[in-house]
C-alpha cells in the first residue's frame, strides 16, 4: 500500500494557516491534524504550554513541544501514513526551530537534534509556510492574555517571521511559501496550484 502524503502548513499566529489546513484536508480527505495538543496527553501539555502562565525556561518550553510531537507522530501521524491516508498538519517540527530557536534563543543544532530523536524519519513531503508580516499579524491577532506567544512583543514575532523565511529559503524544494496578506481567496488559490503537483493517490 502506498504510503500516505504528509502535508504541513505553517505561519506566525493570524497568518490564516489554519483555516487553509482544515480546507485543504477536506478537500483531499485527509486526516486534519495540529500541534500542539492534538492527543489526550498532548491536551495536557497544551494547557501547560498556552493556557497555564506558568513561567518557565526557553528550553523546558521546547522539551514540552517536543514530548507533544513524538507522542503525536507515534500514535497519530505515522500509523495514518502508514494505512495509506493523506495527512495535513497545522504546524510541525518547523514551528519549535521557529518559536524556542530563532524566536527564544535555544540552540538550533540542539533543537534540531531533539527533533531527530522525537520525530524520527517522518518529515513532511511539503511544508506550507503562509507569510504575513508583523504588523498585519498584529493587526488580526485577537489577543489572548492566556497565551504565551500571542502575548509576546512585536520583536518575538519578527524572529519568529525571520526564523520561518530562512528555512524557506534553505529549503525551496521542501516549502511554499505564500503571501498571505493576500485575499483568501488568493491565499486558497495559489496553495491549491503547488497542492496539485504533488503525488496524491486515492486508496
Amino acid at each position: 500500500m502506498a504510503r500516505g502524503l504528509f502535508l504541513v502548513f505553517e505561519g506566525g499566529d493570524a497568518s490564516g494557516k489554519s483555516t487553509q489546513a482544515r480546507r485543504v484536508a477536506e478537500h483531499f480527505g485527509a486526516l486534519f491534524t495540529f500541534e500542539p495538543g492534538d492527543t489526550p496527553l498532548g491536551k495536557d501539555l497544551r494547557k501547560w504550554l498556552l493556557a497555564d502562565p506558568t513561567p518557565m525556561l526557553p528550553q523546558t518550553e521546547a522539551l514540552l513541544m517536543l514530548a507533544d510531537r513524538s507522542h503525536h507522530v507515534a500514535s497519530v501521524v505515522e500509523p495514518t501514513l502508514q494505512s495509506g491516508r493523506h495527512v495535513v498538519s497545522d504546524r510541525f517540527f518547523a514551528s519549535t526551530l521557529a518559536y524556542q530557536g530563532y524566536g527564544r534563543g535555544v540552540d538550533l543544532g540542539e533543537l534540531i537534534a531533539a527533533t531527530d530523536l522525537a520525530i524520527g524519519t517522518c518529515r513532511p513531503d511539503l511544508t506550507v509556510l503562509i507569510d504575513v508580516s508583523v504588523d498585519v499579524a498584529n493587526e488580526r491577532r485577537a489577543r489572548d492574555l492566556r497565551d504565551r506567544f500571542e502575548t509576546s512583543d512585536l520583536d518575538f514575532h519578527q524572529r519568529v517571521r525571520d526564523g520561518y523565511l530562512e528555512m524557506a529559503r534553505r529549503s525551496p524544494q521542501d516549502w511554499f511559501v505564500v503571501d498571505g496578506s493576500k485575499s483568501e481567496l488568493e491565499v486558497a488559490r495559489l496553495i491549491d496550484e503547488r497542492v496539485a503537483t504533488l503525488p496524491w493517490h486515492h486508496g
